[in-house]
């Protein structure tokens, strides 16, 4: 019988600038036999994120970057085809960074069971569960600590965290104003997820849409982006703001030095606090963010959306569509079929 192929996408180079499809290289090689105490995963859907960037630089950072040759790094939603492992069984639906590949081989380490939810799409694990709604649940309420009455910046706001935030930012009371990238998703956030106001950066003056949207002033930050948006909000900050570091998108893809934010001095004067975080830091308490996001969801009180990619070889052009704008809602990999589980 002819042996099952596994198909990869293996690092190739370190990219400069976007990423290109030539920075990987398509490999294919048999599906690996589970030995004892693994394994076997088919991946279903493959989550691509703005970290994925981050994770094949060489530089120092929060996780080892991924090695030349490598199988690329990724968040996969996959089922167990086979196993020798105590803890899974053949039908299991798990989770785990098992990288851009059609089979993982795993000794189950990081892996996590998905429930079977009939009404729950498979995909919502990667787009409201998973780490992208602890992600905005964390960053907002441990660090930005709104209260009703405030207001709250949110950047990419259209994007797969930053809609989850703005939304969460209505539910605790906050004024909410949110900034994307194109009239349409602009209008998302405002008459169907109920943003205050939106703003286009890319044809409307950031600063000065600021100061008319926030007349009081601002008093949470979620930055995905960094730049010239960070600038812009802390010209605007109100005493003891706080801003909470989620993502720099804007400068992942920089291939030269990128300054530091020009009003920098208002973090002094208005006695604002500032703090970068990454969600593997918060892992022991994602049971607390899946409660509340699960009960707002039943209540109708949020909602998400996803962008699905068809196919594993689309990943390298796909990923792009993160930092060009172009995405709408969370961007997936459609690797293989969900069938009936």
């Amino acid at each position: 019988m002819e042996a099952k192929i596994n198909r990869q996408w293996r690092l190739a180079a370190r990219p400069m600038g976007l990423i290109k499809e030539s920075d990987f290289k398509w490999h294919e090689e048999p599906v690996p036999i589970p030995g004892d105490d693994e394994i076997l995963v088919r991946n279903i859907y493959l989550s691509l994120d703005p970290a994925n960037r981050g994770w094949v630089r060489e530089a120092k950072s929060y996780i080892t970057p991924v090695a030349i040759g490598e199988v690329m790094r990724g968040i996969t939603i996959g089922v167990v085809e086979q196993s020798h492992h105590g803890a899974f069984q053949a039908g299991d639906i798990v989770q785990g960074i098992l990288g851009w590949q059609e089979y993982a081989l795993t000794d189950g380490t990081g892996l996590t069971q998905l429930p079977r939810d009939p009404s729950l799409p498979l995909a919502a694990y990667l787009g409201l569960f998973g780490i992208i709604g602890p992600t905005a649940y964390f960053g907002l309420l441990d660090i930005g600590k709104p209260k009703a009455g405030e207001t709250l910046v949110v950047s990419a706001a259209a994007g797969a965290v930053g809609s989850l935030v703005g939304q969460i930012g209505k539910i605790k009371g906050c004024r909410v104003v949110g900034i994307a990238g194109t009239d349409e998703k602009c209008h998302w956030i405002t008459e169907e997820l109920g943003f205050d106001a939106a703003i286009n950066y890319k044809t409307e003056p950031v600063h000065e849409r600021l100061r008319t949207h926030c007349p009081n002033g601002i008093d949470v930050y979620f930055d995905n982006v960094g730049g010239e948006i960070l600038d812009a909000v802390l010209s605007l900050i109100n005493v003891r703001a706080r801003i909470a570091i989620c993502g720099l998108i804007s400068q992942y893809n920089a291939v030269e030095p990128v300054p530091g934010p020009y009003n920098f001095r208002s973090i002094l004067t208005q006695r604002a606090r500032v703090e970068g975080f990454i969600i593997l830091d918060h892992m022991g308490r994602f049971q607390e963010a899946y409660e509340d996001l699960g009960n707002w969801m039943a209540e109708g009180k949020i909602q998400y959306r996803v962008d699905i990619i068809d196919g594993l070889e689309n990943a390298p052009r796909g990923i792009n569509k993160l930092f060009e704008g172009t995405n709408k809602g969370k961007l997936i990999v459609k690797v293989s079929e969900e069938q009936s589980f």
